[in-house]
């Protein structure tokens, strides 16, 4: 596999790369001779060679020069980045049982998931981009979500946010390709449980739906709305993002690939 894709070597940012899809990356492209480094507030202790962690705040514009610059110091170069780093906070825009409540969309919550999921997308973008134009090569992912196209019921900020990220991976292809410099972007359906999952989070989405947890859970098992009949497999996204980070992918840019077994609302 590293032959074929022929990436050994190549340095990487991965964003929000100590939990859930995002060290599923770190993992997978380690395996495949990449250098990573990963770009998170927290450091899952992870160990290699060719791993550097730099806790970085992806909303600070200063912090995420720094911490690019700290990987041009100890890997030379930078060849892509994965924007991964995002959060979800299950909320409805009006909630007619408890106005003003802990379930209602609140102006710190929305400026939060904003931050970090929007802003923080391009300013790591755009650091990285400068690089990329400037040797004339490089790829820039994306991470999205099935919500960013169709809506999400009681996560309506997670997926106005996503949605956004869709049009810069559109938009930001039509600027950087004349560069050589490829925009691409990655949206995972229902995947296997990761650390993220957590019973605040579960909580708060069954809230915000009007189901019970247990009754959340089940959905997740559910493979009714999925062709192929199964969750995804982290590894299945890995695989994907690796795909996308090598020259074997050099003609794709400006889209989003659903990594989602089929899945559609249709």
């Amino acid at each position: 596999m590293t032959d074929w894709l022929n990436i050994d070597g190549k340095v990487v940012i991965v964003t929000g790369g100590s939990s859930g899809i995002g060290a599923s990356m770190v993992k997978e492209l380690l395996k495949v001779g990449v250098k990573v480094a990963n770009f998170d507030i927290e450091n899952n202790e992870l160990e290699h060679e060719n791993l550097m962690f730099i806790k970085t705040d992806v909303t600070s514009r200063q912090n995420v020069e720094e911490s690019v610059q700290k990987v041009i110091d100890e890997f030379g170069t930078i060849d892509g980045v994965v924007n991964n780093a995002g959060i979800n906070i299950p909320r409805l825009l009006v909630d007619p049982t408890n106005p003003h409540g802990q379930y209602e969309l609140s102006d710190d919550e929305f400026d939060k998931m904003l931050a970090i999921n929007q802003k923080g997308v391009y300013l790591v973008a755009q650091a990285v981009g400068r690089i990329l134009v400037e040797k004339k090569q490089g790829v820039i992912i994306n991470m999205g979500s099935e919500s960013g196209l169709e809506g999400s019921e009681g996560q309506s900020p997670y997926a106005g946010t996503k949605a956004a990220v869709y049009s810069y991976t559109r938009s930001w292809s039509k600027e950087l390709g004349k560069h050589n410099v490829r925009v691409v972007g990655v949206a995972p359906g229902i995947m296997e449980a990761t650390g993220l999952r957590t019973l605040e989070y579960e909580e708060s989405l069954s809230y915000t739906r009007g189901i019970t947890v247990e009754k959340l859970r089940e959905g997740y098992s559910s493979t009714s709305t999925t062709p192929m009949g199964r969750s995804g497999k982290l590894s299945e996204v890995s695989d994907v993002v690796a795909y996308l980070l090598s020259d074997r992918s050099s003609y794709i840019t400006g889209v989003t690939i659903n990594v989602a077994g089929g899945k559609t609302r249709g």
